[in-house]
């Protein structure tokens, strides 16, 4: 996989290093983790801080279904 540059949102949450889409979304979860941002009664939703509702797009929160389709628009 072809390195590719985060965005200035993305780079707040997982560095500004060039990285796989694959260690992209791999350091967005230990983020999750790290931060307890996974809703409690649903696993499957996670929850935004202040560092990743700009990824998001500005929502409270997103599907973890969600998450790579987003993360695309955030590395180039």
């Amino acid at each position: 996989m072809a390195p590719l540059t985060p965005s200035a949102a993305l780079a707040g949450v997982i560095g500004a290093k060039a990285l796989p889409r694959t260690e992209a979304v791999k350091k967005i979860w230990e983020y999750v983790k790290k931060h307890n941002l996974q809703d409690p009664k649903n696993k499957r939703q996670i929850l935004a801080d202040a560092q990743l509702k700009p990824v998001f797009g500005g929502k409270d929160s997103i599907s973890m279904f969600d998450l790579a389709k987003l993360l695309g628009s955030h590395l180039s």
